[in-house]
């Protein structure tokens, strides 16, 4: 055996299914992230890619299959036995999802006061480093999320993502609902940021000007599965119609668009 092969997956899920009544959403669902590398699952919308994430959180229990982190099974453990597995994880929610009653720097320090149980005068310096590290004055941090841009929104749900400096970051669609400029801008902090951790990322999106940026490799799930993956540089000489029509953007191909009909 090699020593590459001795190597534990920071994730590892084989043979996931999971389905919502009659609605097969996962149907053998495997994918493997090795430790420090960033990974990035993209497909349409309602393919399951947030399933997948949610299932690794525990949000979501599959009824077949098995998912490793860091070399621990996790689809059996119970909720306080998976606290430990959720210590290590961040998470850059899709649009952003900052609680609106507190200010900026509590929203960044959120996970370290509630999860962690650190003093707010710590956590506070923790967080407007954080802020600084994405860009944005202290003086951010006493706002309220309302008043933000977008882009800034944005910002911040990174500071909090990386604010307990975690082995392992989760990026839902990170680029939704942001103009291309301000797409690339979070896109080159989240590489950035991700550099500086050594942190192992899993990213779902279905921007592929996000994908080619902050991927290592790219896997393409439709229909339950993981019909392509490989390093991004390969994605455009994949030899897959699926991932070449979903690439470009193309409405004519393989992949059958589910219409809804009047």
């Amino acid at each position: 055996m090699t020593e590459q092969a001795k190597i534990t997956p920071m994730i590892q899920m084989d043979n996931i299914h999971k389905s919502f009544g009659p609605k097969h959403v996962l149907s053998g669902f495997s994918l493997t992230v090795q430790k420090g590398e960033s990974v990035v699952i993209i497909g349409g919308s309602g393919t399951g890619k947030s399933v997948a994430l949610k299932s690794i959180l525990g949000i979501l229990k599959p009824e077949q299959g098995s998912i490793k982190v860091d070399g621990t099974e996790i689809t059996t453990l119970s909720n306080r036995e998976r606290k430990p597995i959720l210590a290590k994880i961040g998470m850059l929610f899709q649009g952003a999802a900052l609680f609106d009653s507190i200010p900026v720097w509590q929203n960044v320090a959120f996970g370290l006061i509630q999860g962690k149980g650190m003093n707010k005068v710590e956590a506070r310096e923790i967080a407007i480093e954080k802020l600084r590290r994405v860009g944005l004055t202290p003086d951010v941090g006493d706002l309220s999320p309302a008043e933000l841009s977008g882009g800034m929104q944005k910002r911040v749900g990174l500071a909090r993502a990386i604010a307990s400096e975690p082995e392992i970051i989760f990026f839902d669609e990170p680029t939704t609902g942001l103009d291309p400029i301000m797409s690339d801008v979070i896109n080159d902090l989240i590489v950035e940021c991700v550099q500086d951790l050594g942190a192992t990322t899993l990213s779902i999106t279905h921007d592929m000007a996000s994908a080619r940026k902050i991927a290592d490799r790219i896997a393409m799930l439709y229909q339950g599965k993981i019909i392509w993956e490989g390093d991004k540089s390969q994605i455009d000489a994949s030899g897959n119609d699926y991932v070449d029509q979903f690439i470009h953007g193309r409405a004519q191909g393989p992949i059958e668009m589910q219409l809804l009909k009047p």
